[in-house]
């Protein structure tokens, strides 16, 4: 039913979404999973400090709006000497993964400490996902059909549609889909099938 509903409002001029509308919503939304989440972030936190060398929260170089390149945070769930390449390109990346990695990533946890990139500005909760600085035939895409011109989001069309799965042609037509379908109720739509295959676990690989 929910489904359904913000399918069909999804197309009303009334659900059009400004930048200002989208940027509350995102600062809405990120004050309050700081808050709520507080307690399991800080045993996240904890349980990597206590079973793995390094920091707990990774910092990486993604490209960002209009190309720009910014630090978003994620839980560490790697050992330090992971080379930094998309985890579906890695040859046997679970040789790499600290005790409890598979499972932060099975259930999208590694990302809570963007929630912290939302409240900077540097991200939204929906959008295109970051590439990585090394991925330049994936900017050099998103350039072409300026999708760069989007703030990348934690989620995204893409990323409800086959994730890693997609190759790179299809996953920028996703996210040129959704450049030129933006909308409140679309964004309520995409994190709406984003918890369902979180809870699902469907589509998780990097």
């Amino acid at each position: 039913m929910i489904r359904f509903v913000l399918l069909a409002a999804a197309g009303r001029p009334g659900f059009v979404m400004t930048k200002m509308t989208k940027r509350i919503f995102d600062l809405t939304l990120a004050l309050a999973l700081i808050i709520l989440l507080s307690m399991p972030i800080l045993v996240i936190v904890l349980w990597i400090r206590l079973t793995s060398k390094g920091p707990a929260i990774f910092w990486t170089d993604r490209v960002g709006v209009n190309n720009s390149i910014f630090k978003m945070a994620k839980f560490r769930t790697m050992k330090l000497n992971t080379p930094q390449v998309a985890t579906h390109l890695m040859e046997n990346p679970e040789r790499y993964l600290i005790p409890g990695g598979a499972f932060l990533r099975k259930f999208s946890l590694d990302e809570l400490p963007q929630s912290f990139n939302v409240l900077k500005g540097d991200m939204s909760f929906v959008g295109p996902r970051p590439a990585l600085f090394n991925q330049a035939d994936l900017v050099a895409l998103r350039t072409e059909k300026d999708v760069h011109k989007l703030i990348p989001g934690i989620t995204g069309w893409a990323q409800v549609n086959g994730r890693d799965d997609l190759p790179i042609p299809v996953k920028v037509s996703f996210d040129e889909y959704y450049l030129s379908h933006r909308s409140f109720a679309f964004d309520l739509y995409i994190l709406f099938l984003t918890a369902i295959k979180v809870i699902k676990k469907e589509g998780v690989q990097h």
